[in-house]
């Protein structure tokens, strides 16, 4: 079955996968049927083969910075909690996603290869925290 086929059906929508992180503290995302890979990414097929056999899977909530940026001048969404780092992971088990870090605010409170979590929060978007830090609802 191709993703052009009106009988495919994504394994989970986008509003089921922001629904999974705000309310029920969980990264989902997609492995290919055919080749393995592991992403973060919503689509409808593989982002490196192209097969449309994705399967919904849960992603751990842990792994390490790869890249990063502090943010001083953000969107409106954002806008009271700047500067803060957006952040790029790869995370423990595989796929790499993208989230923003409201505790450093300087590029001498993060380096890439720091061990970061998931971190829910009332805040919008995928949030993390250093492992040696706890972030409240406050």
């Amino acid at each position: 079955m191709s993703t052009s086929d009106p009988g495919y059906v994504a394994p989970h929508s986008i509003g089921d996968w922001v629904e999974g992180y705000e309310n029920q503290g969980k990264l989902r995302g997609f492995r290919c049927s055919k080749c393995g890979f592991l992403t973060a990414t919503w689509g409808l097929a593989c982002p490196r083969c192209g097969a449309p056999g994705l399967l919904d899977t849960e992603l751990s909530g842990r792994g390490a910075v790869v890249a990063y940026t502090i943010l001083a001048v953000p969107g409106d969404e954002f806008l009271n909690e700047a500067p803060y780092a957006y952040v790029v992971v790869e995370l423990d088990g595989g796929g790499r996603i993208t989230g923003w870090m409201p505790s450093v605010r300087s590029e001498a409170d993060l380096q890439v290869g720091d061990r970061v979590h998931f971190a829910p929060s009332y805040r919008p978007g995928v949030q993390f925290a250093k492992d040696a830090e706890t972030v409240g609802t406050g």
